[in-house]
């Protein structure tokens, strides 16, 4: 047996401690806004229902791999690991950072803040897995789905998938499709006589 599912931590977001076992490769799916303290919302393929929020330094890396508009992030990969030696204040509570991104053509090296008035040197590589080896749990991106319009969205990306079109894969986004109207129909106001 593995135990590994128990220590996961309960959230809407992957926290450093899921990644206390290792890092972990992640695609995105979308990226949306977040609050005024995490403005990102990075949602995974591999995660469904928790988003990742990278922190300002972390931004600054994807921005300078990738560019800022986040349309362009849309199934790009990412390596995010536990750096147990991040401080929050006076505090080492450590924290997720970036190791590898996809779709860069070398790694590179930039400063990032470390405390105030002081810059480190932070190291990415390039992740090399192509994205087409990705297998999506398409049943599981439907159950995180909340609404139609974002079942419409996933509905097209997994008609433009290769291979992924299957009588099971349609029949269950119908059910998942008609599951959200029932969700939505208001309730009736009483009795018309």
């Amino acid at each position: 047996m593995d135990m590994t599912a128990s220590i996961a931590p309960r959230s809407d977001q992957i926290n450093a401690d899921d990644l206390l076992t290792g890092p972990v490769t992640v695609t995105i799916r979308e990226v949306t806004e977040g609050a005024a303290e995490q403005p990102f919302d990075f949602h995974l393929i591999e995660y469904p229902g928790r988003a990742y929020r990278p922190s300002k330094s972390m931004r600054r890396v994807i921005i300078k791999a990738w560019g800022g508009k986040t349309e362009a992030y849309h199934g790009k990969r990412l390596t995010i690991f536990n750096n147990p030696e991040i401080m929050f204040g006076r505090d080492k509570t450590g924290g997720i950072e970036i190791s590898h991104l996809s779709d860069i053509p070398k790694a590179f090296t930039m400063p990032l803040t470390k405390t105030r008035g002081r810059k480190n040197n932070f190291t990415v590589n390039v992740l090399a897995t192509p994205v087409q080896d990705v297998v999506r749990d398409w049943n599981a991106e439907m159950d995180a789905v909340t609404d139609t319009a974002a079942l419409s969205v996933l509905y097209a990306e997994m008609r433009a998938t290769p291979g992924a079109y299957t009588d099971e894969i349609q029949a269950a986004f119908g059910v998942r499709g008609a599951a959200l109207k029932v969700t939505a129909a208001p309730e009736p106001e009483g009795d018309a006589a």
